[in-house]
């Protein structure tokens, strides 16, 4: 018969009923060793540990043997080798951890010993194959685990690096007030701001929202960081002045983010403040909601415009829009993620939520953070962005200066 791999081991006193049914399963292809007793089995069992064990034990006996193996976390089926077939002794057995018995008296019945072999073998096998498989799984756990930890860790290291690329927060610039406040719905945002000054009397501020989510989003920021940075370079060395335009500066932005070829776009608002002339400059890409501009002891209102999205087109047009500042002012920025933690049904019920918030007196940063009690929330289901601009001169002085 074809050799097989598979190994048992006989305990038997009985050195020539040992021998026979060594004889019998050595004939079917089987590895097969001997010895006398569970104290000489249990040796054996720092080399190899058997696939099946014919034991000619008393039930105790096969109790300490069944717990062994277990303790060895190895599947190997025990058959009780008996002269006897009393019902009680083979209850014993089976309840000491047998797993079938074999009768010693009836040794010309090979027939019934190859359908025991046959039946345990079945049940090696597919524990084998059970334990390969758990074995599989818990590396691919292990695995999965150690992946996630390092993605973590890249992420916690990436989100550091976004907290870096955020301008100064509770900025003065040509006297105006600039703040702001950005919450991610994961380590990394797809949310940006911006604000610096591009001249004496001018301060550029923007916010834009990256489609999507996560490091592919998270990514477009340090584009848009190191456009801005490059932007204000060019303006100081005279080569471009770009930077000066609200729709130039987006222009910019879609060109990059067409060269990437990463199938991102953002929308963004972006608006050019001049303290001295008195008058706010933007464009819009398709941002959304719209910035509320709140004037001293006057009106609270979104501002007017629409655009195309950022990044999707190739030579897209955007209006610019001028809005004058006879008073003193307030301008808040919201990415569209504020709407999301607004309780209200639909989007025209946010908006006049948001603005009745801003006009009754929400108007900073801290007091919208506390009546929208986004501190509380664990998981946002969308990145957040609030940029607060103020006007820090006074009504006579403003008037005086007209």
């Amino acid at each position: 018969m074809t050799s097989r791999t598979e190994r048992i081991l006989i305990i038997d006193a009985d050195k020539k009923a040992r021998n026979e049914l060594g004889r019998h399963l050595e004939a079917r292809g089987f590895y097969v060793n001997g010895c006398q007793d569970l104290s000489a089995a249990v040796k054996m069992f720092a080399q190899s540990i058997p696939d099946v064990i014919f034991a000619d034990l008393p039930p105790d006996a096969i109790h300490e043997l069944a717990s062994r193996l277990e303790d060895l976390e190895t599947f190997t089926p025990i058959v009780a080798c008996y002269n006897t077939d009393a019902s009680i002794a083979v209850v014993d057995a089976l309840r000491a951890g047998a797993a079938d018995i074999f009768l010693k008296h009836a040794p010309n019945d090979k027939g019934a010993l190859d359908d025991v072999i046959g039946k345990l073998f079945d049940r090696v096998r597919i524990n084998r194959l059970n334990q390969l498989y758990r074995q599989e799984l818990e590396e691919a756990n292990r695995d999965l685990r150690n992946g996630i930890a390092e993605l973590r860790a890249d992420q916690r290291a990436g989100r550091k690096v976004q907290l870096r690329m955020l301008p100064d927060n509770d900025q003065q610039l040509a006297k105006l007030s600039v703040t702001h406040l950005i919450k991610p719905s994961l380590y990394l945002s797809g949310d940006f701001l911006d604000y610096f000054r591009i001249s004496e009397d001018k301060v550029l501020v923007y916010i834009a929202d990256v489609s999507g989510h996560g490091a592919s989003s998270a990514f477009v920021t340090v584009l848009l960081k190191n456009l801005t940075n490059r932007l204000q370079r060019n303006l100081r060395r005279g080569s471009s002045d770009d930077i000066l335009y609200p729709e130039r500066f987006l222009e910019r932005i879609n060109s990059e983010l067409l060269d990437t070829g990463l199938g991102k776009h953002v929308t963004v608002f972006v608006g050019i403040i001049s303290v001295n002339e008195r008058k706010l400059n933007y464009a819009v890409g398709a941002h959304f909601p719209m910035p509320i501009l709140s004037f001293e002891g006057g009106e609270t209102a979104f501002l007017e415009g629409s655009g195309l999205p950022v990044g999707l087109f190739e030579s897209p047009e955007w209006e610019v829009y001028e809005v004058p500042l006879e008073k003193p002012f307030r301008l808040i920025l919201f990415s569209d993620g504020i709407l999301e933690v607004i309780p209200a049904k639909s989007l025209d019920e946010k908006e006049k939520t948001l603005l009745e918030l801003v006009s009754g007196g929400r108007h900073t940063i801290a007091s919208l953070n506390q009546a929208l009690n986004l501190d509380a929330i664990t998981e946002l289901p969308d990145d957040i962005a609030i940029v607060s601009v103020t006007d820090m001169i006074s009504g006579s002085e403003n008037t005086s200066s007209n």
